[in-house]
């Protein structure tokens, strides 16, 4: 273990580096999560982990995808994609265009679960989805639409129990071991990165979705991302939050209607 101090040392040397803020990221997460990096790659002391950080890009991107938290599958939490067939994207539909937001998405499941509810809507065409994350290497993986095809059973279930009636596997086409998600889905996707402790927001969108990333923040950094997403959402637009997450001690609270408080869905209304 390294201590506190040198913790933020290392924390502003890759600020100062790579420009990768993660001052206000959660501290106990913080601290075990770099613990965890230590003993995977069987660093003993902070001074090998710093010389590590600093002048290898590959150690420094698995830095990255040990810090930012990369769990994710198609159809998670069957209830809350449920809740959006069901009671948001209708009131999409009788938008002309849909832009969606999916924020700290990871290697793009949940982007790919939401283009199939808005294709089995017959609005994908109509569609646009944007997912963004701070770790490139996710991002170029979410871009190739290729998943194992050992997680493919648990998908069609979670799908089954969000709703879906087709076949799950007109979605992706098989090859041995991987799975490519289907072109038609993959065309109204675009994947970026973002960073959400420091880029600005952009575009406007009718429903954003930023789920299990907040928790990984302080309450400044909380408090940044909210207004970032605030921006970036269109009156009477839609935001979903992870099952532990809230608005409700966010200065941005009154600014929204709760739409689902156990899926945690709200509309903001002015």
């Amino acid at each position: 273990m390294i201590t506190q101090e040198q913790q933020q040392i290392i924390i502003q040397d890759i600020y100062n580096k790579y420009g990768f803020d993660f001052s206000h990221y959660s501290n106990a997460s913080l601290t075990r999560r770099i613990h965890s990096f230590m003993v995977k790659e069987r660093i003993r002391t902070f001074e090998d982990l710093q010389l590590r950080i600093l002048n290898s890009q590959f150690y420094f991107t698995n830095f990255v995808e040990e810090i930012t938290v990369n769990v994710t599958e198609m159809f998670r939490d069957a209830e809350f994609f449920t809740t959006l067939r069901q009671h948001v994207i209708p009131i999409l539909a009788t938008y002309p265009f849909i832009r969606i937001w999916h924020a700290g998405c990871s290697t793009g499941e949940e982007v790919y679960s939401m283009a199939i509810l808005l294709k089995e809507a017959n609005l994908l065409h109509k569609s646009i989805l944007y997912g963004t994350d701070i770790n490139l290497s996710v991002i170029e993986k979410a871009k190739e639409g290729l998943m194992s095809m050992n997680n493919m059973q648990l998908y069609a279930e979670n799908y089954t129990k969000a709703g879906g009636q087709e076949d799950f596997s007109k979605y992706y086409t098989a090859n041995y071991n991987l799975a490519k998600i289907d072109s038609s889905l993959l065309s109204r996707i675009v994947f970026s990165s973002h960073n959400l402790s420091s880029d600005a927001s952009f575009n406007e969108f009718q429903l954003i979705l930023c789920r299990n990333v907040l928790i990984y923040f302080d309450k400044t950094l909380q408090n940044r991302a909210l207004q970032v997403i605030d921006k970036s959402l269109d009156v009477l637009g839609f935001l979903a939050l992870g099952n532990k997450e809230s608005l409700r001690f966010s200065s941005l609270h009154a600014n929204y209607n709760v739409v689902n408080a156990k899926e945690k869905i709200w509309r903001k209304i002015k």
